[in-house]
C-alpha cells in the first residue's frame, strides 16, 4: 500500500471512532440529617469589646481664680483657719502640719483671696520653716514647747506649699512668691526623690526614715505623696526637675498594686528589692491617705480607665460614699464617717461614667472635721477646672 493511501486510511478512522468518555471525579453524597458535617461550621464568638478610653484634658491649668463658690471658702476659713493663718486639724488634737498650710494656701489662690493667703503663708513660715534647708517641719503642736518636737519634714507638705506659692506667683505676678517656690520645689526634688532607679523616680514621704538604708523594707513609698497636679505646674519655677518622670512613675507604682482589676492600692508601700508589697508595720489599707489618689488623677486630668475601676468599682460598692480596704483580699475593714470623701467618690463617678455631682457637693457638712472638708474642698475645684459638664 501505497503511503499516501495510507495516510488517507487512518485519517478517515480518526473522522469515525467514537470519542473517549471524560473521567470525572465522583461527587460526595448529600450529608443527611445527624451527621456532623450537617452542621453547619461554627463561627468564632466575636471578642468582646473594650470600654473606649477616657478622654482627658491634661493641660497644666492654672490654678488662680477657679473657685467659683465662695460661701465654700467662706465656710471653710472660717472653721479651720485662723485669723494668724495656722490651719487647724480639728480631727487631730487641733494640731497643724504642712499638709494643712499647703492645702490652705492652695484654696486661698483658687479663691483670689490674696489676705487670706498671705496670712497663711506668714504663719507657714515663721512657724515650720525652721530646718536648716528649704523644707518645712511637717507637725506643729499646740499648748506644746516646744511646738515642733520633730524636724523632719513631709515631702506632699513641702510641695503643696511650693505650688501654691508658685501659683500665687503666676497669678498675682508676683516674684517673691515665684522664689520662695522655687527654694522648696528645688530642694524636694535634691533631698527626697531618687530619681533613675528600677521603677523610675522614687518620692520618698520625707528625708529621714523612708530610704532602704533607714529600714530593712525600704525604700518606701506612699503613693498619695505624688501630687500630680502639682508636678504639672511645678515646671513653672524649677523647669529643670523631671517633673514628667515623677508622674509617669506614680503611674507606674498605681498598676503594680493593681494585681486584680479591683484591687485597691494601700497607703504605705515597700518596694525593697524593687518589688511591691504592702510596707511592714502600717495597716495593709487603702485608707485616708491612698484615697486622694483618684482624686490628684482626675484633678491633673490623666490617667487610663483600669487605673480608675479599682477606684470605680469601691464608688460602685459604697454608693460612693468610699471606705477603708484591706488591700490584701479586698475586704472592707471601716468607714470614713466623713461626707466630704465622698466627693472624691462622686469625682471618679464624673471622670469614668460622667455622672452628674449631687447638689450635697456644694456645701460642707456641719460635722466634718478639716480634712475630709479639705477633700471636698479640692474636689469640687477639680471639677470646675476639667468637669465642668458633671456641674450642669
Amino acid at each position: 500500500m501505497s503511503r499516501l493511501l495510507r495516510l488517507v486510511l487512518l485519517g478517515l478512522v480518526a473522522t469515525i471512532a467514537p470519542p473517549a468518555v471524560a473521567q470525572t471525579q465522583p461527587q460526595p453524597e448529600a450529608p443527611q440529617a445527624g451527621d456532623p458535617a450537617a452542621a453547619p461550621a461554627e463561627t468564632p464568638a466575636p471578642e468582646a469589646k473594650k470600654p473606649p478610653r477616657l478622654i482627658l484634658d491634661a493641660r497644666a491649668l492654672p490654678l488662680g481664680g477657679a473657685l467659683k463658690i465662695p460661701g465654700m471658702w467662706q465656710a471653710y476659713k472660717s472653721r479651720f483657719v485662723t485669723e494668724a493663718g495656722r490651719v487647724i486639724d480639728t480631727g487631730n488634737n487641733m494640731i497643724s502640719h504642712s499638709e494643712g498650710q499647703g492645702y490652705g494656701m492652695l484654696l486661698a489662690v483658687a479663691a483670689n483671696d490674696r489676705p487670706a493667703f498671705d496670712r497663711i503663708w506668714s504663719w507657714t513660715r515663721a512657724n515650720l520653716m525652721v530646718r536648716d534647708d528649704a523644707l518645712l517641719a511637717w507637725r506643729w503642736e499646740p499648748g506644746k514647747r516646744p511646738a515642733i518636737a520633730d524636724m523632719n519634714d513631709a515631702s506632699d507638705g513641702d510641695l503643696l506649699v511650693a505650688w501654691a506659692l508658685a501659683e500665687a506667683g503666676d497669678f498675682w505676678n508676683d516674684m517673691s512668691y515665684r522664689t520662695a517656690g522655687r527654694r522648696i520645689a528645688v530642694e524636694v526634688a535634691r533631698k527626697t526623690v531618687m530619681f533613675k532607679t528600677k521603677m523610675g523616680a522614687i518620692l520618698l514621704p520625707a528625708v529621714s526614715g523612708f530610704h532602704e538604708s533607714d529600714r530593712g523594707d525600704g525604700p518606701i513609698v506612699n503613693l498619695s505623696y505624688y501630687i500630680f497636679p502639682a508636678f504639672t505646674r511645678l515646671k513653672l519655677v524649677a523647669p529643670e526637675v523631671d517633673w514628667p518622670g515623677l508622674i509617669q512613675t506614680g503611674l507606674n507604682l498605681l498598676d503594680v498594686t493593681r494585681t486584680t482589676p479591683e484591687t485597691l492600692p494601700p497607703d504605705w508601700m515597700s518596694l525593697k528589692d524593687w518589688t511591691y508589697k504592702p510596707a511592714d508595720g502600717f495597716p495593709a489599707q487603702f485608707s485616708y491617705n491612698a484615697v486622694r489618689v483618684p482624686l490628684y488623677m482626675a484633678w491633673a486630668g490623666i490617667g487610663e480607665r483600669e487605673q480608675y475601676e479599682p477606684f470605680m468599682a469601691l464608688v460602685r460598692k459604697t454608693r460612693g460614699s468610699m471606705s477603708i480596704i484591706d488591700v490584701t483580699n479586698g475586704v472592707e475593714v471601716g468607714k470614713f464617717g466623713d461626707a466630704g470623701i465622698g466627693a472624691i467618690g462622686a469625682l471618679t463617678a464624673c471622670v469614668v461614667e460622667g455622672s452628674k455631682a449631687p447638689p450635697q457637693l456644694f456645701m460642707l457638712a456641719p460635722q466634718d472635721n478639716y480634712y475630709p472638708a479639705t477633700l471636698q474642698l479640692l474636689s469640687v475645684l477639680a471639677m470646675q477646672m476639667r468637669y465642668a459638664s458633671c456641674l450642669r
